[in-house]
């Protein structure tokens, strides 16, 4: 099978991945499913395991976890009644020890012992990939596999971080970056009554938040014209954090989606922190905010933008990524 790995963490265009012609196609371990890939997901999240941004957990994995597949063998045992043929996603999360103290407590997420698709295992830059059956996912109907792969990573991480700022009912909400999760993200709110205000650098990710129905948008530091209840920083600059402080009114949140984000500056408590402003990280999701998602999006229908590349330029889709140059969430044809 055509697999990509990352042999060579580093910029980009440096071109750390490659693609190899001729890999073996895995087998199912016990309660495991083997997926045969049909889209995956292109997220900020792979390109920072490939520029090392994340260290790498496994010398040339391969990339990819918003993966959606046909279920093509089933291992030994519970395989969460996954059957050969069923349609099913692979996404972030892919284990858990599920005796720790987070996980009895309903955090799974904070799992010391959690491993990731793309990072601890193989992903779904490939032609087939694995999963254990009890992190894979039903898939609403009504999406193609395009639209879907999104949702698997974009659309559950922007959906717990929505939780965690806290927005109360028919509440300002201002979105700092424009990308993947967060276009997803912002029609979750608007459907619940949210007021969306947008703050990002380009120009067709505002264009786009406008199509959308967002109240309004500008430069990515740039003050929204309202006080906001809460916000959630998509782009994974620090310096965004001051700015998305000083626009929250009294008591207001910030959720900071990323699994990585560059130095915070120096906060000014008078500005940024005081009337019980809140900085909140987003880590990961657990099961339980994946079901609750696609739940979602299966009751109310998400226009999913998402330009698509064949797999053979799973490069170019990522450096177009770290250039700024996709509107919405790149997805990968297989």
């Amino acid at each position: 099978m055509r697999a990509w790995h990352v042999e060579a963490p580093g910029p980009v265009t440096g071109h750390p991945m490659r693609l190899h012609p001729d890999d073996e196609t895995p087998r199912p371990g016990p309660g495991e499913l083997l997926l045969r890939v049909l889209a995956c997901g292109v997220c900020r999240t792979d390109l920072h395991v490939t520029e090392g941004d994340l260290p790498p957990h496994e010398l040339g994995v391969t990339p990819g976890h918003e993966v959606v597949g046909e279920v093509a063998a089933v291992g030994e045992g519970d395989t969460a009644g996954f059957r050969p043929g069923d349609r099913a996603g692979a996404a972030w999360l892919r284990s858990t020890d599920n005796t720790c103290k987070f996980c009895r407590r309903d955090a799974e997420n904070l799992c010391p012992a959690s491993t990731y698709t793309g990072w601890d295992a193989d992903g779904g830059y490939a032609e087939f990939a694995t999963v254990p059956a009890d992190f894979a996912h039903r898939l609403p109907v009504g999406y193609t596999d395009r639209e879907l792969a999104p949702l698997l990573c974009a659309g559950i991480i922007g959906y717990r971080s929505l939780l965690r700022s806290e927005l109360p009912p028919g509440g300002r909400l201002g979105i700092y970056g424009f990308g993947g999760s967060a276009h997803i993200t912002a029609q979750v709110a608007l459907a619940q009554g949210a007021e969306v205000h947008v703050m990002t650098r380009g120009e067709g990710a505002r264009e786009l938040a406008l199509e959308l129905g967002v109240a309004s948008a500008q430069g990515a530091a740039d003050p929204p014209p309202v006080s906001l209840d809460a916000a959630i920083l998509f782009a994974p600059v620090g310096d965004l954090v001051l700015p998305a402080l000083e626009a929250l009114d009294r008591g207001g949140i910030l959720a900071i989606a990323g699994i990585h984000l560059s130095d915070i500056p120096v906060l000014n408590y008078q500005r940024h922190l005081f009337q019980e402003r809140q900085i909140r990280s987003v880590t990961s999701n657990t099961r339980a905010d994946a079901r609750a998602f696609l739940d979602f999006a299966g009751h109310h229908r998400i226009a999913v933008t998402a330009p698509e590349y064949p797999l053979d330029q799973a490069a170019n889709a990522l450096e177009d990524l770290s250039a700024g140059r996709v509107a919405g969430a790149a997805v990968l044809r297989v």
